[in-house]
Parts: structure tokens; C-alpha cells; sequence
């Protein structure tokens, strides 16, 4: 079969989607590509993804090969870095086959993933499974002497302009069905007005659903110049020893923001900030919580998550549970501002309605004659 399109490259699949349209053909160097990076390029519409690396190396079961194939997508793989040398964005090219063409020229070729060897692929990574389990084991083990003041000691959070105190708190992380649960927590979100943090990306996924954040906690690398612009606070996540890569892209901006110097994962900084801020209540959308999905992130280990899971446990809850749980209520003042709003149109009604007005006389001698007066 034969494609043409216009082709469009990037190493980063979250930042090349953001560009994609349908008649696009994506160039990525996405090794293992997981399940949140293939739903990003299904949602594009394009219909041939071209991988530099090998979309399922055999380091554990990655879904997002499966997902792309499943969704219709041309997936050609393992094309070798060359084909970032040979093809620039913007280039028309053509996809034949296992060769993607150049002019007419064959510049790169590659395998097309298949839905049977995507799942023979998925079948043989499950072997791996058990070694990838003991060596994030011993990471998160190791890493946990070293993290363990997030338990113990005080994380000296930054200070914010919104009052966490006693108040709900809405982490949105870009993760597994981030987007779906959003949209099922409006009810809550509209009649409990949670403070909205937006880690990276999540901050874009909050503005998606009609909502602003109101804090954003992250890189910086993977949230839209729109979501920084918004007028949400925004705390820079630093390494321990200062050193803070995202505040210069807030100074090219010319936004503020506030460094925070921490040992933990971004969203572990977001979850951290509500709960020693007071929140009485965290539901978080879209976080990491299985081996898959950490390794799906690139995370050798867990350590700052799981300190940070038992530090804010008891307020912690899933957005999954909430969407359950949740029963949007009718409050009484609703109740009187619809039955005033049918007397008035009652009211109209009888007003200018002739007809009407003999048929309420009607009714009312009828009423005064069956009563005796």
C-alpha cells in the first residue's frame, strides 16, 4: 500500500502531537511507546507513524503499539536514527510497503508492525517482566534512604496565593484516562469548586474541560505557552541542588514563577503541596500507580511516590472512585429558582392570554361555589 503525506518529526511524541493533523505522517524516536502517547497520536488522526526505535523493545508488555494498530495506524518500526538525517519537517514523503521514499528515493525502511506481531512481541516481553519487577524493586529500595525526609521531615512548601485550608484539591496529571475522568468530574468539579493543580501537561487537560488551574506544578517542558499564560500560579519543579531547567523557559515568557528544589516526582510535588497545605480532600486524575505505568514514564524506581502515598494516604482518593461516588445534588435555592420561573411564565401566560384568564375566572367561581361563598 501507499501513503503520501507531509512528514513531521520530533523526539518527543507529547510535543509532536500537539502539531499532528490528519494528513500528516509522524517521524518518532519513541522506544517501548506507552499507552498515553498512542491515544495522543490516535486522537491526531494521522494514519502512519514512523518509529526510529523499536516501539516494543522487550523490556516489558507497553501497550501503546497495540492501541495504534487497533486504531488502524500504518506502524512502521525500528527505522534507524538515519531517517532524522534524511528527512526534514515539512518534507513530502511517501510510505511503500516497509520503505518510506524520499523524491522516490528510498531513505529509510523499517517493519510494519502488525496486530499479530505486536502481540507476539507483548507475548515474549512478559518473560522480561519478573527481572524489570526485582530491578524497580531494588531502585525504589535504594532511593528510599535518601527520600525518606518527605515522610519524616517537613517538605517547606512554597507559598501560594489560593487558601488550601479545609478545601478540596484536583491533582491533574497526564496519565491513564486523564481526559476521560475529567470529563466525568464536572458535576463535581462545578458544585464543589476544588483548587485545579495542573502537573505539566494536566494543567492543558484542566483548560480542555472548560476549567482553569489554578496552580500548575511541573518541568514546564510539556504544557502549552496557553496553559503557563493562564494566571495560574506556577511552581518550577528543581533538583536538590537548585538547579532548575524550567524557569528558563518561564523567563522567555516573561512569567514568574517559583522554584521548588525536590527529590520527588512532579506529581509527587503536587500531592505534597495540597496536603501540607492544609487541603482537606486530594483527588487525583491521571497519576501513576502500578509498575506498567511506571515504566511506561521511564521511572527506574518509586521511592519519592511511595513516601509520598503514605504521607497523604488518608486524604488521598482516585478520580475513578469519586466519578462512582459522586451524585451531583439539587440545592434549595435551585428548587425555588425553577418554581419562580414557571409562576412567571404562568403568570405571563394568564396576563396575555384571554382564554386564559376566562379559564382561571372559571375556576375560581367554581372553587367560591363549591366552598359556599
Amino acid at each position: 500500500m501507499r501513503f503520501t503525506g507531509t512528514a513531521r518529526l520530533d523526539k518527543r511524541t507529547k510535543d509532536l502531537v500537539k502539531r499532528l493533523g490528519r494528513n500528516d505522517i509522524a517521524i518518532i524516536d519513541h522506544i517501548d511507546m506507552d499507552r498515553v502517547s498512542a491515544e495522543g497520536l490516535l486522537e491526531t488522526g494521522v494514519e502512519v507513524v514512523i518509529n526510529a526505535a523499536p516501539s516494543i523493545s522487550g523490556a516489558y508488555p507497553n501497550v501503546g503499539p497495540l492501541l495504534l494498530v487497533r486504531g488502524g495506524v500504518r506502524l512502521i518500526d525500528h527505522v534507524g536514527q538515519e531517517v532524522f538525517e534524511s528527512i526534514h519537517d515539512g518534507d513530502d514523503i511517501e510510505v511503500v510497503d516497509d520503505n518510506i521514499l524520499k523524491d522516490g528515493v528510498v531513505v529509510a525502511s523499517g517493519t510494519r508492525m502488525t496486530f499479530d506481531l505486536v502481540e507476539h512481541a507483548m507475548e515474549d516481553a512478559k518473560a522480561g517482566l519478573g527481572e524489570q519487577l526485582d530491578r524497580f524493586a531494588r531502585n525504589t529500595i535504594e532511593f528510599l534512604e535518601k527520600e525518606k525526609a518527605l515522610l519524616t521531615e517537613g517538605t517547606g512548601i512554597p507559598e501560594t496565593k489560593v487558601d488550601f485550608v479545609g478545601r478540596h484539591v484536583l491533582v491533574a496529571v497526564r496519565g491513564y484516562d486523564y481526559k476521560e475522568d475529567l470529563q466525568a468530574l464536572k458535576p463535581y468539579i462545578r458544585e464543589m469548586r476544588p483548587i485545579l493543580i495542573g502537573v505539566d501537561g494536566g494543567a492543558d487537560a484542566i483548560m480542555e474541560a472548560g476549567f482553569m488551574p489554578d496552580i500548575i506544578v511541573g518541568d514546564m517542558d510539556s504544557v502549552t505557552d496557553a496553559a503557563l499564560s493562564s494566571g495560574a500560579q506556577l511552581i518550577v519543579h528543581a533538583y536538590a541542588d537548585g538547579r532548575c531547567p524550567g524557569m528558563e523557559r518561564l523567563d522567555e515568557l516573561g512569567l514568574e514563577g517559583i522554584a521548588w528544589p525536590l527529590s520527588a516526582t512532579s506529581e509527587d510535588l503536587a500531592l505534597l503541596l495540597a496536603h501540607e497545605a492544609g487541603a482537606d480532600l486530594i483527588v487525583a486524575v491521571g497519576t501513576h500507580a502500578n509498575l506498567v505505568e511506571y515504566l511506561d514514564k521511564g521511572r527506574k524506581g518509586m521511592a519519592s511516590t511511595f513516601l509520598v502515598r503514605l504521607k497523604v494516604g488518608p486524604r488521598l482518593v482516585d478520580a475513578k472512585g469519586v466519578s462512582k461516588l459522586w451524585r451531583a445534588t439539587v440545592k434549595p435555592a435551585q428548587l425555588i429558582y425553577l418554581v419562580g420561573a414557571a409562576l412567571t411564565v404562568i403568570t405571563t401566560i394568564i396576563l396575555i392570554s384571554p382564554s386564559a384568564r376566562g379559564f382561571v375566572m372559571l375556576l375560581i367561581l367554581r372553587l367560591r361555589t363549591t366552598i359556599g361563598l
